[in-house]
């Protein structure tokens, strides 16, 4: 399941970690170990409610995740 952003969020990205994760089979601690980065941290973005990511952090998800940065994030204007 994507992750939405929050009713009061002022942005409209949506997150899709969840089903990157379960399609290779991976949890969300073995992607946290692999990129060098806290659970907790990994799961805020994962959840749609981070702030910001910064680009390392996409090109490592990415690297590990064998993906593009479109794969993990995408906009949802409501438009369907």
């Amino acid at each position: 399941m994507s992750a939405r952003p929050p009713a009061d969020a002022d942005h409209a990205v949506v997150v899709h970690l969840d089903e990157l994760l379960e399609a290779r089979g991976m949890t969300l601690t073995e992607l946290a170990d692999a990129i060098g980065l806290s659970v907790v941290n990994l799961s805020i973005l994962k959840n749609g409610r981070a702030r910001a990511v910064r680009f390392n952090t996409l090109t490592a998800i990415c690297r590990v995740l064998g993906c593009q940065p479109g794969d993990v994030i995408s906009v949802d204007d409501g438009g369907g």
